[in-house]
């Protein structure tokens, strides 16, 4: 098994503790912390994501997986930084107002990480100014919506109605998801993109940059 190989699989077993070590390890023998993302961390989450599109394992897994991902992102971000390696895009993501779900939230945004974007979270409940003031500050290419309840879906139009009054839908892919939403409701409201579960949207998200 290769280094990368092993990264990848302490990663989808979700050995945070064994993962961090290994990883510091391998930056410290000079191996490239661009190489350990792309070729360990990257892959790794992409197995884990497929596997529950699959049904091969569920929610509990993905999170474990997903906070493992988390805690080395702690050990490589510096690295990377220092390597010059930019993320690839950046995805600003939230539950909308009047609605306080959020675990199909996190495990998009763990999963939009684990491709190598830079997520800014901005939480639940979340106003449409909040969102158009997020895609500014941070210069988002995506905006990736959520609504857990039938009466907070319409909300997600408002977004993107007030994406269009600040001149920004035109710079932005608008990602839709949660139970009640459909293909049907984000065509209706004019969304880019609709996804039925967090790795479909990872992988969608992902795609956008090529």
């Amino acid at each position: 098994m290769t280094r990368f190989e092993e990264v990848s699989a302490l990663l989808q077993r979700g050995k945070a503790k064994d993962l961090v070590a290994l990883v510091s390890q391998s930056l410290e023998e000079g191996v490239s912390a661009k190489d350990l993302l792309t070729e360990g961390l990257i892959v790794g989450m992409g197995v884990v994501g497929e596997k529950f599109k699959n049904n091969e394992v569920f929610v509990p897994e993905v999170l474990i997986a997903a906070r493992a991902m988390n805690a080395v992102l702690a050990v490589l971000k510096p690295a990377l930084a220092q390597a010059g390696v930019e993320p690839v895009g950046t995805a600003v993501i939230c539950t909308v107002k009047g609605d306080l779900h959020d675990i199909g939230k996190n495990l998009v945004k763990m999963m939009i990480e684990g491709t190598g974007l830079r997520v800014v979270d901005l939480g639940v409940d979340c106003s449409k100014e909040k969102i158009v003031e997020a895609v500014k500050e941070n210069g988002a290419d995506i905006v990736c919506l959520s609504s857990l309840l039938t009466t907070t879906m319409m909300y997600q139009k408002e977004v993107i109605d007030a994406l269009k009054e600040a001149g920004l839908r035109d710079k932005v892919k608008v990602m839709v998801g949660g139970a009640p939403v459909t293909q049907e409701f984000a065509d209706e409201i004019g969304a880019d993109a609709y996804t039925p579960d967090a790795a479909t949207c990872a992988e969608k998200a992902r795609a956008y940059f090529g």
